[in-house]
């Protein structure tokens, strides 16, 4: 009876142990299941790979192919519209020049501004032709300034040293005189030159007329003298 008993209670013990592997082994199945639920293979074929980046590639750029006919249209379009805007910039720009032109006031030749002299004025001396005239004086600072010109019609050129320019005034004093763009040579036939005479006012205290003489240089052929020149402030 001893031994029966342990047989049975061994046998209950396996089958309890085997029936609580199982039931182990079926919880552990379904367990693995749903945690694996999602859960795909990856596709290692290179055709399928290709075959889906192609469609994606597509379905995200979006390429739209044009046909020949409306390609043409839209260069010509294009193309119409750039000779259009040309041609309207070229007609502004007519427009404005026209336009500036006719605003333009007509240019007029400058008036010819005669001198006007001095009461008194010209004082000249002639010699063989040659002229020497005071058109006309004026105070400036401390000097009495004179303009002078000289022209030399005569056939033959005519040079001037201007320290022999005597300088006298109306009581015979001899002034201190100094020249500036009087010529050191006329020519023959030739046109007019102008310059100043320069005298201090100082020594003009009680003068009213002074008197130039000047004679060529070095054949003192010449002799041209300007008298009663005013001066008198």
């Amino acid at each position: 009876m001893k031994i029966n008993s342990t047989v049975l209670l061994t046998l209950v013990l396996l089958i309890l142990m085997m029936g609580a592997g199982s039931v182990s082994a079926l919880l552990g199945f379904e367990l693995g299941s749903s945690a694996l639920k999602g859960v795909t293979t990856p596709d290692g074929r290179p055709t399928t790979k290709f075959a889906s980046n192609k469609t994606n590639n597509s379905q995200q750029g979006g390429l739209v192919l044009l046909k020949e006919d409306e390609i043409l249209k839209i260069v010509k379009a294009r193309i119409e519209g750039k000779t259009k805007a040309a041609k309207s910039e070229k007609l502004e720009d007519d427009d404005e020049e026209t336009n500036s032109s006719k605003q333009k006031p007509e240019e007029k030749p400058p008036a010819v501004v005669e001198e006007k002299l001095q009461p008194g004025f010209p004082v000249t001396a002639l010699s063989e032709g040659v002229t020497m005239s005071v058109q006309s004086v004026r105070y400036s600072g401390g000097d009495l300034l004179l303009k002078v010109k000289m022209q030399n019609k005569g056939k033959d050129s005519v040079r001037f040293l201007y320290s022999f320019l005597d300088v006298t005034d109306d009581k015979g004093r001899t002034l201190s005189a100094s020249t500036e763009g009087l010529p050191t040579e006329l020519p023959a036939n030739g046109p007019a030159f102008t310059g100043t005479v320069s005298i201090p006012t100082a020594l003009l205290d009680d003068v009213k007329k002074i008197s130039l003489a000047l004679t060529d240089y070095p054949a003192q052929e010449l002799k041209l003298e300007a008298s009663n020149i005013p001066v008198e402030r």
